[in-house]
């Protein structure tokens, strides 16, 4: 109850909880990354869930573009074989420490 008084201790008391929740947010989470071509890139994003909105990059390519999106790992299993089946190719799945 102390600790709560005293400022420096307060902010860090809530730092370590602002982390702490975000690594029990991300432990059922994964962030999905794939390259897909421009005239595939609507039908890819229609089948993507995500936290808000995926993030799209172009690359060097201008015929193909980047598409990073962070979803719940419980379906990926089944997520991957459309994504591929809608254009996108080179899919990696990472694990996330911490979603904030």
């Amino acid at each position: 109850k102390e600790s709560v008084k005293d400022p420096w201790k307060r902010e860090k008391i809530e730092q370590i909880y602002l982390l702490l929740q975000g690594a029990l947010r991300a432990e059922n989470m994964v962030g999905l990354k794939m390259n897909v071509p421009a005239k595939k890139m609507e039908e890819v994003i229609g089948i993507l869930p995500s936290l808000n909105a995926p993030t799209i990059a172009g690359l060097h390519n201008s015929e193909w573009v980047s598409v990073e999106v962070v979803v719940d790992s419980s379906i990926v299993r089944d997520l991957i074989p459309r994504l591929m089946q809608a254009g996108a190719q080179g899919i990696i799945e990472y694990a996330l420490n911490k979603v904030i």
